[in-house]
């Protein structure tokens, strides 16, 4: 049975992202892959059909939709995942499966066919059918650095993303020798509330004392329009 979690995003400033850190600190755990000051680096690689289906749906707040990624961790690309990220009502349910630099580069070059049948991956088959009918490509690359404070009894997450950026030089996405465009204002970041069904009222004060408005914010969606307005695309 799918598991879905609620999902609340905030746009917010780096001095209130400090102080809600800092109170963080006292109830939740850091997360145990971060580095020294408990941050490390995202890379992902979104695709999308021919028809920008995705993108499209996150624009006109459908209720129901669904985005492919491909994501490793600091320099780590030879612990690439892919993740299928489904929401539905406001409520995500992510799946994830190993892929190999060797996988990516097949599907990138149009050889999904050939993946499919040496993979046992049911994910990743079902990623290269969707290649193959809906003609996914490469469409967005988004790196940031992430902070995140974990609380494992309930399952809750809190992370808080900074320096988010977007790229489209696809070939060169495992070894992150890349141009990369900011997505954001100086000083603005996003900060994520990820919890099952009920968020403790403790940590609940904590994100919510500032009056920070929720918001649908879509890094890949401000990625896309942040590399056509580029003329990236």
């Amino acid at each position: 049975m799918k598991v879905y979690r609620n999902e609340w995003k905030y746009c917010c400033s780096l001095n209130e992202l400090r102080i809600i850190g800092s109170r963080l600190d006292a109830v939740m755990e850091r997360d145990e892959y971060g580095g020294a000051d408990g941050s490390y680096c995202i890379h992902s690689l979104y695709f999308d059909d021919y028809r920008d289906s995705s993108v499209r749906a996150n624009d006109l707040g459908l209720s129901e939709r669904v985005k492919y990624r491909v994501r490793y961790y600091n320099d780590r690309s030879d612990r690439m995942r892919l993740e299928r990220k489904e929401k539905t009502d406001g409520r995500c349910h992510k799946e994830s499966c190993p892929i190999t630099t060797g996988e990516l580069a097949m599907i990138m070059e149009g050889r999904a066919g050939e993946v499919f049948w040496q993979t046992d991956e049911e994910l990743l088959r079902r990623f290269c059918v969707r290649c193959m009918t809906g003609l996914l490509a490469p469409k967005a690359m988004i790196d940031f650095e992430r902070r995140a404070y974990v609380e494992k009894t309930a399952n809750i997450r809190i992370t808080m993303d900074q320096k988010i950026s977007a790229a489209d030089d696809f070939e060169h996405f495992a070894d992150g020798s890349y141009l990369r465009y900011p997505l954001q204002e100086t000083g603005q970041h996003v900060l994520e509330v990820k919890f099952d069904h009920i968020l403790p009222s403790y940590i609940r004060h904590i994100v919510t004392e500032h009056h920070l408005i929720q918001s649908s914010f879509s890094k890949y969606s401000l990625g896309r329009k942040k590399l056509q307005a580029m003329g990236r695309q």
